[in-house]
């Protein structure tokens, strides 16, 4: 008998049209593997249920016959079957409480869980993921709503040519616009108010690579955290070039006690470095946040500072993509996330509170939680080409035996949270986030 692999339909949010597996590669391990796939029936889904067939899947609800199923955003508390395996963007690793019920009723039904976002190899570099493609639409997303933004204070830009990323038919599509956009920026610069423009962009991962992709269709010239500080009060920068300038931890966060910064450090010890990103946000007119963080580390822009350069008038920086969108994380100002048909809101931080749009007292947020469903159709494709490496030894393995003695490439273990209902070593401080919404209820 042949095993059974069933794909869940996404409906966590209205505009999530990504997919696992896309047509063409259920098709491939069909032909290798000889593999039967149920995929559930979805409307809103990029790839429509036809082309699904024509692969050779199954279109039902029920799952019931499939060993593994694969999804991509969390899926609902009543989904989950006993000792089935899910592979999905769990979101639980930092401990987020609203998906601690979605763990604990895998824990209670013996269910096994694989989560992309923990795929790494040896160095902890991620194998699977849609980050680029965050990185594509933010960045568009974020130059989009600040031409809005700017055009509602009397300031006209070419942004305005600029429209939100799932507008466009197609990544291509969407390159073309910039291109020109960036033409438009070389023949006729921007207005002098603005400049010098300085994209400002934290971290060099999937994530930053993908917004460094766009940003290389418009003028722009590469220069250093200290390059930066030479720029303030220079009124001799031409007007049709755009600077950008790559943050990585030693420019964000400095020791506490003076020593010199050392990578492995920050990352053992978080508790002893501080803020170092605040001198260089005066100077930047966008801000990208392309890092990953968690509570432990400073953050790189506060509520309080926010509050702190609004009282001194009007700041040079215009907007925030929250490309990585930690809610109340190293942006404290992203207060909540954004869905794509409502993108984009005002924080004001001597209310502290948001205004929906592009109007409004305060600083121009970009937040949407999904930026790669932007996409959806490349995203799939893309994430699609390589998750079909890992899927033979994730379909194949024998659950039931001891963690220690599971057939799995160490890369797919690493991502393992629940092994028969258990945390696995790597993740059972989740025990104490466990205990706390217990003991909360």
């Amino acid at each position: 008998m042949s095993i059974c692999i069933g794909i869940r339909r996404e409906d966590k949010y209205k505009f999530e049209k990504r997919v696992a597996l896309t047509p063409e590669y259920i098709d491939y391990l069909k032909n290798k593997y000889g593999y039967d796939f149920i995929v559930q029936p979805s409307n809103n889904r990029i790839f429509k249920d036809e082309e699904f067939i024509k692969s050779g899947a199954r279109i039902q609800d029920d799952l019931s016959e499939c060993k593994v199923i694969f999804g991509v955003k969390e899926m609902p508390v009543k989904f989950f079957e006993e000792d089935k395996t899910y592979v999905f963007f769990s979101h639980t690793i930092k401990c987020q409480p609203y998906n601690m019920p979605m763990l604990m009723k895998m824990m209670d039904l013996k269910c096994n869980l694989i989560d992309y976002e923990k795929i790494v190899d040896e160095e902890g570099r991620r194998l699977i993921f849609f980050g680029k493609y965050a990185g594509y639409a933010g960045t568009i997303n974020t130059l989009w709503s600040l031409g809005l933004r700017l055009n509602h204070k009397g300031i006209k830009t070419p942004f305005l040519k600029l429209k939100q990323t799932h507008n466009y038919n197609s990544l291509e599509e969407a390159r073309k616009v910039m291109s020109e956009l960036g033409q438009e920026i070389i023949e006729k610069g921007l207005p002098k108010e603005l400049c010098p423009f300085v994209i400002g962009i934290t971290g060099y991962g999937n994530v930053s690579c993908g917004a460094q992709d766009i940003l290389n269709l418009l003028p722009t010239k590469e220069i250093s955290p200290e390059e930066l500080l030479e720029l303030k009060g220079r009124e001799d920068l031409p007007n049709n070039i755009i600077y950008r300038v790559i943050f990585k931890e030693k420019d964000i966060s400095v020791r506490r006690d003076g020593k010199e910064f050392v990578l492995e450090d920050y990352y053992k010890n978080p508790s002893l470095f501080k803020n170092n990103f605040r001198q260089y946000v005066p100077q930047l007119s966008v801000l990208l946040n392309c890092m990953y963080w968690t509570k432990e580390y400073p953050r790189i822009i506060s509520k309080a500072f926010l509050s702190e350069i609004f009282s001194n008038g009007e700041p040079k920086l215009q907007a925030i993509g929250d490309i990585s969108c930690d809610v109340n994380g190293s942006v404290e100002c992203t207060v909540e996330a954004t869905e794509i048909e409502n993108p984009i809101y005002v924080y004001n931080p001597s209310e502290e509170d948001v205004t929906y749009g592009y109007e409004g007292e305060g600083m121009l947020v970009m937040a949407v939680d999904i930026l790669p469903s932007e996409l959806p159709r490349e995203a799939s494709e893309s994430f699609s080409k390589v998750l079909i490496n890992f899927l033979k030894p994730i379909a194949e393995a024998d659950y039931k035996v001891n963690f220690n003695d599971l057939q799995l490439p160490m890369s797919l273990k690493n991502g393992m949270i629940l092994h028969k209902g258990e945390l696995t070593p790597s993740y059972k401080y989740i025990e104490n986030c466990l205990d706390q919404v217990i003991s909360r209820k």
